[in-house]
């Protein structure tokens, strides 16, 4: 088949793998949740391998994940699993998560069940942590960074009620709650953000 292709995947995977990089240095079990197109888990594997890279997405989308890791047969990167956050997860063990451009389309109570499940799928392995970036846009307190995260948004709200740009503070709870803490903060192409959370470090 011919495989998904995301432009905005190539414009931002180089800034995400510096963050990657550097958070990632001491990972071994990586899943990445909203795999997209799979071009993220290609190039990530490939850059890192060191790292056991597992895509996973909603079922409609997996044949074209399948397709960019088969075109690159990299060693390091399993088929891809079916996940939907609302239902079963893959057993792991995981001491990483990973997701881009996902918080946005997801409705909210969806994102709580992502960080819900964090708590049990991500156990303490190895060096007893854990640690989960997202990539994506963010609103702090309550407001837009930028006029087109405004504009992107509204032509959200406009496909589906239950999308938008979700608030820093209020995914930074659901991750508190599930026992991690904010160690970094790093802007982005295109107003976007890649945040990092740790568990059980220090």
């Amino acid at each position: 088949m011919e495989k998904p292709h995301s432009p905005s995947c190539e414009r931002n995977r180089e800034p995400i793998l510096g963050v990657l990089r550097e958070h990632f240095a001491d990972r071994r079990q990586v899943l990445e949740i909203g795999s997209g197109s799979g071009q993220h888990a290609v190039h990530f594997a490939a850059a890192l391998p060191q790292l056991n890279w597992q895509s996973s997405d909603r079922a409609e989308h997996l044949r074209g994940i399948r397709a960019w890791l088969d075109e690159a047969a990299l060693p390091n990167t399993p088929a891809p699993l079916e996940l939907d956050v609302g239902g079963a997860w893959p057993s792991g063990p995981f001491d990483a998560v990973f997701s881009a451009n996902t918080l946005h389309i997801m409705a909210w109570p969806e994102v709580q069940q992502l960080f819900a499940q964090l708590f049990a799928h991500l156990p303490a392995i190895t060096t007893g942590d854990a640690v989960l970036a997202i990539y994506g846009p963010f609103n702090e307190h309550g407001r837009y960074s930028s006029d087109s995260n405004a504009a992107f948004d509204a032509w959200l709200k406009a496909r589906g009620a239950h999308m938008g740009i979700r608030d820093a503070e209020a995914v930074d709870a659901l991750a508190a709650a599930a026992g991690f803490a904010l160690v970094d903060d790093v802007a982005m192409p295109a107003n976007n953000r890649c945040r990092v959370w740790r568990r059980g470090h220090g």
